[in-house]
């Protein structure tokens, strides 16, 4: 993996995905941390919860990263597609061109995929860092059922983009 200008950080994964950005933050391998406004759920939206974004924002500050360092990017994000197309617009609007995307294992095929697609045109390096669930790992997931279905659903998500998008 190589330096870049941003490490992205998908939404979903909050007990993951920023822990593995800190870790690439504090390698240098990025001077920015980006993070979805994923879309807020019913108790969020009643203040009953932290939202995703500010949830994901105290653990950056919470693992000494700057506030200068980390930004929230998009509106209501609610799917990969969306994070894709928020990221084209961030890297239209500040002119950078490489990114380190933070997901989980399974997810990483798909992401990577769905990035090239949108920021194609753009010359953007685009570098993909899996992270391992906190319950299995690539070893072992087909030894616990979180693991089963979240290669499932990774499946059955690929096949829906592919026709989609």
């Amino acid at each position: 993996m190589t330096e870049a200008d941003a490490i992205v950080v998908l939404g979903g994964g909050i007990d993951t995905r920023p822990f593995a950005a800190i870790k690439l933050y504090q390698a240098k391998m990025a001077p920015k941390i980006l993070y979805m406004n994923v879309k807020p759920t019913p108790a969020q939206k009643m203040g009953l919860y932290l939202s995703e974004a500010e949830e994901t924002r105290r653990i950056f500050l919470g693992g000494n990263i700057p506030e200068t360092a980390v930004e929230a990017i998009g509106t209501n994000v609610a799917s990969t597609y969306d994070e894709s197309r928020t990221v084209r617009a961030w890297v239209n609007q500040t002119g950078k061109h490489s990114i380190i995307i933070v997901t989980d294992i399974f997810h990483t095929r798909r992401a990577r995929w769905i990035f090239e697609k949108q920021l194609k045109g753009t010359d953007t390096k685009i570098q993909i860092q899996g992270v391992e669930p906190l319950d299995y790992n690539a070893d072992n997931w087909w030894q616990h059922e979180e693991g089963v279905i979240a290669f499932q659903n990774e499946v059955v998500k690929f096949a829906y983009y592919w026709i989609e998008h």
